[in-house]
C-alpha cells in the first residue's frame, strides 16, 4: 500500500513497524460544541484508512485524542480555552459540557458508519504523562519559564518547520506581533507546554497542581502523551486536517523528538478542507453545517459519506446541497442494486459460463485492491464499483457478493439492503404476470406489474429473466 507522506512530500509505500499491524493515530474532537460537516470529512477519511488497511490484510491499532481542556480559541497560545469558554457560557462545568459534546460526536460517527477507534483517551485522564514529557524536555534543556507559561523553545530544535516546509526565519515574518500577548516569549513562534492560571486564565475552572505552578496543559502536549500512552513511539501513521500541519502537527513533532530522541511517527497524512459553496464555512455566512442540519432536510446521513468518498481525500471538496442530494440518489441505487432478486424465465436458455465469469471477478478485485493502494483512490474505487454494478456479464448475485467486500472500505452499510426473501404472495404474481406475458395478455400483465408495485418491489424484465428490486422511501434517514 501506498500513501502518501505529507513529511517527505511523496508516495511512501507502508512497512509497518511491528509485523503486519498499522499503528494509526487520529487528531480528535475538542468537545465544545458540535461536529460540523468539514471535522466529519477527516473522520470519513481516517475511518476509511482503517477499513481499506484490514481489507489488505494488515492489522490495525486505532488510537485518537478527545481534545477536552487547553486548546485555545487560536491555533497557538492566544485566546480563550475553547472549552472553559463554552462552560462559562453554558454556566456549566467545563466537564459536563465536555461529556455532552463527546457523545454527541461519536452519536454522529456511528450514524456515518465510522467505526469507533479502539484506543481513545480524554486530555484530562492523562495529565500526569503530560506533566513527565514537560520535564523530561526541561532536563534536556528544550523549555524556559516566564510568568504566564511554561514554552517549547523552537530556536534550540534544529528541525522545526520540515513538516511545513517553512523556515523559522519565515515563521518569524509571518507572525503578527499584535497576536503576541506574553511579551517574555523569546520567539513569537515558541508554544505552550504548560499554561498558569494568571491573567486572562486566573479564573479558569480546569487547573492542576505541576512542579511550576498550579495550572493546565498547552493543545499540543496532549497528543505527544496520548499517541505513545496508546502506541508507542514511533508509530506509523499519523493523521489530521492540513490546517494542523503548520502550527499542531508542527509542534507535536518537535516535543516528541526532543524528548524521546526519535521521530513520533512515520507516515504524516492529511485529509484537505470541505469547503460549502466554494467558500470556507464560518458563522457569519451562516453555511456551518452539522448531521443534523442534514437530517432536517430529509437527506439520508449516509449520502454525506459517499458524497466525501466522491474526492480523493487530499484535494478541497465543494459542498452544496445539489451535490448532496445527488450522492443521496447514487447511493439509493446502489442500495436498490443489492435489494435486487433475479427471477428467471422458466423457457430462458441463457446461462452464464462460470469460467469466464470468474476472471472478470479476479479483475474487478484486483483493480479495487489497485485504486485503494495508491493512496485511498476513494472516487476510482467507486468507479470500479458501478462498473461491476452494469457488467450484466456477471450474475446477479455475485456481483452483489463482490460489492459487499467492496463496500469493507466504503463503510455505506450495503448489507442492510441485500436481497430479501421474495414472500409467497409476491411469487404468486409473479408467476401470474409471466403466464400472461406468455399469453398476450399484455393489460391484465400491466396490471399485475402495478399490483406488485403497490406492494414495493419493482420489476425490470430482460430476456434472460426478470430483476425484482425491493425498494424503500428515497427520503428515509433510518441508518442500517
Amino acid at each position: 500500500m501506498k500513501l502518501f507522506n505529507t513529511f517527505s512530500r511523496k508516495l511512501e509505500e507502508l512497512h509497518p513497524i511491528t509485523g503486519k499491524t498499522a499503528r494509526v493515530y487520529s487528531c480528535g474532537p475538542t468537545v465544545y460544541n458540535y461536529a460540523h460537516i468539514g471535522n466529519l470529512r477527516a473522520y470519513v477519511f481516517t475511518d476509511t484508512l482503517a477499513r481499506s488497511l484490514a481489507y489488505l490484510g494488515y492489522g490495525v491499532r486505532h488510537a485518537m485524542n478527545i481534545t477536552d481542556v487547553g486548546h485555545l480559541t487560536s491555533d497557538a497560545d492566544e485566546g480563550e480555552d475553547k472549552l472553559d469558554t463554552a462552560a462559562k457560557r453554558a454556566r456549566k462545568d467545563p466537564l459536563e459540557i465536555a461529556r455532552a459534546y463527546e457523545q454527541a460526536f461519536f452519536s454522529d460517527i456511528q450514524t456515518l458508519n465510522i467505526k469507533k477507534p479502539a484506543h481513545i483517551k480524554r486530555a484530562t485522564q492523562t495529565i500526569k504523562d503530560q506533566l513527565a514529557i514537560i520535564k523530561l524536555l526541561e532536563k534536556k534543556g528544550y523549555t524556559y519559564k516566564t510568568t504566564k507559561a511554561v514554552y517549547f523553545d523552537i530556536s534550540i530544535f534544529r528541525n522545526y518547520g520540515l513538516l511545513s516546509g517553512q523556515k523559522l526565519d519565515q515563521k518569524k515574518t509571518l507572525s503578527r506581533d499584535e497576536l503576541v500577548e506574553d511579551p517574555n516569549k523569546k520567539h513569537p513562534q515558541d508554544f505552550a507546554l504548560w499554561m498558569f492560571t494568571v491573567g486572562k486564565h486566573t479564573h479558569h475552572i480546569l487547573r492542576w497542581p505541576s512542579p511550576w505552578g498550579e495550572g493546565f496543559p498547552g493543545w499540543h502536549i496532549e497528543c505527544s502523551a496520548i499517541s505513545r500512552k496508546l502506541l508507542g513511539q514511533p508509530f506509523d501513521i499519523h493523521t489530521g486536517g492540513v490546517d494542523h500541519i503548520g502550527v499542531h502537527h508542527e509542534n507535536e513533532i518537535a516535543q516528541s523528538t526532543a524528548a524521546f530522541g526519535t521521530p513520533l511517527a512515520r507516515i504524516w497524512m492529511h485529509n484537505e478542507h470541505l469547503l460549502v459553496d466554494n467558500a470556507k464555512m464560518s458563522k457569519s455566512l451562516g453555511n456551518v453545517y452539522t448531521l443534523a442540519d442534514i437530517i432536517k432536510k430529509h437527506i439520508d446521513p449516509l449520502a454525506l459519506r459517499y458524497f466525501c468518498l466522491q474526492a480523493h481525500y487530499r484535494s478541497l471538496l465543494n459542498f452544496t446541497w445539489e451535490g448532496l442530494e445527488a450522492a443521496q440518489t447514487a447511493l439509493e441505487e446502489l442500495r436498490k442494486f443489492m435489494g435486487t432478486t433475479f427471477v428467471k424465465n422458466a423457457d430462458s436458455k441463457i446461462q452464464p459460463s462460470q469460467t469466464k465469469v470468474e476472471p472478470r471477478i479476479k479483475k474487478y478485485k484486483s483493480d479495487f485492491r489497485a485504486t485503494i493502494s495508491a493512496d485511498l483512490n476513494t472516487p476510482q474505487a467507486l468507479a470500479v464499483a458501478w462498473q461491476l454494478v452494469k457488467d450484466a456479464s456477471i450474475p446477479l448475485e455475485d456481483r452483489q457478493k463482490l460489492m459487499l467486500e467492496f463496500d469493507k472500505v466504503f463503510g455505506l452499510g450495503l448489507s442492510a439492503y441485500q436481497t430479501k426473501v421474495i414472500p409467497p404472495a409476491i411469487k404468486r404474481l409473479l408467476r401470474d404476470r409471466a403466464l400472461a406475458r406468455s399469453n398476450a395478455q399484455f393489460m391484465q400483465a400491466d396490471g399485475l406489474r402495478n399490483k406488485i408495485k403497490s406492494l414495493g418491489y419493482s420489476i425490470d424484465d430482460a430476456p434472460e429473466g426478470t430483476y425484482l428490486c425491493y425498494y424503500e422511501s428515497q427520503t428515509s434517514t433510518s441508518r442500517p
